[in-house]
């Protein structure tokens, strides 16, 4: 078995041209992830999303937000999504890639260039809107990938290009399945 190591910002920086390579429209759903408890992960094959549950069987609700005064969910971060070749770098096995703590992980360019907030991606009979509000990476995020990792992630081109990942919020419910096509949605 090949042993994980935290990579350093050399290596990560050499897997930029892959990730960049993501397709602009209509990438691919590799991954569901729905987290019933904090800390528990749950990779699925089929999840519903609801427009007051989020990603049904998911703590989103229940856990709430600090960044809401009300302690409440926050309505704009109901559904992380994450680049799949970038998790597939920082994880370096499919299995870890649960580890990121994301629930849609998509083989799509998210950066802001090509998915501005209000965007809306359709995802099998779903569809989401990208969230003004930026997902950025958590202490869990440097135990799990390392601190190189996380400054990737957050540095000036990885923010623009969003690598930690996007916020959504769901506004059609509907049913996602590994292997459906994110296609942006227009009316």
């Amino acid at each position: 078995m090949t042993e994980i190591t935290q990579l350093t910002m050399a290596a990560l920086e050499a897997g930029l041209e892959t990730i960049r390579q993501s397709p602009t429209n209509n990438g691919s759903l590799d991954m569901i992830v729905r987290r019933p408890k904090i800390g528990e992960r749950e990779v699925i094959e089929q999840g519903e999303l609801d427009l007051v549950e989020g990603l049904v069987g998911d703590n989103w609700k229940a856990r709430g937000s600090s960044r809401m005064k009300d302690g409440s969910a926050h309505p704009e971060m109901q559904i992380t999504m994450m680049n799949s070749r970038l998790i597939a770098l920082v994880a370096q096995n499919k299995k870890r890639w649960q580890l990121a703590g994301d629930q849609l992980y998509i083989d799509m360019d998210l950066s802001e260039d090509n998915l501005p907030a209000g965007t809306q991606i359709a995802l099998g009979s779903a569809v989401v809107q990208i969230s003004p509000v930026p997902h950025t990476g958590c202490k869990l995020f440097v135990e799990r990938f390392g601190i190189d990792a996380m400054k990737f992630v957050n540095s000036q081109k990885g923010r623009q290009l969003r690598l930690r990942g996007v916020n959504a919020r769901i506004v059609q419910p509907g049913v996602v399945r590994v292997g459906d096509v994110a296609t942006i949605f227009e009316e």
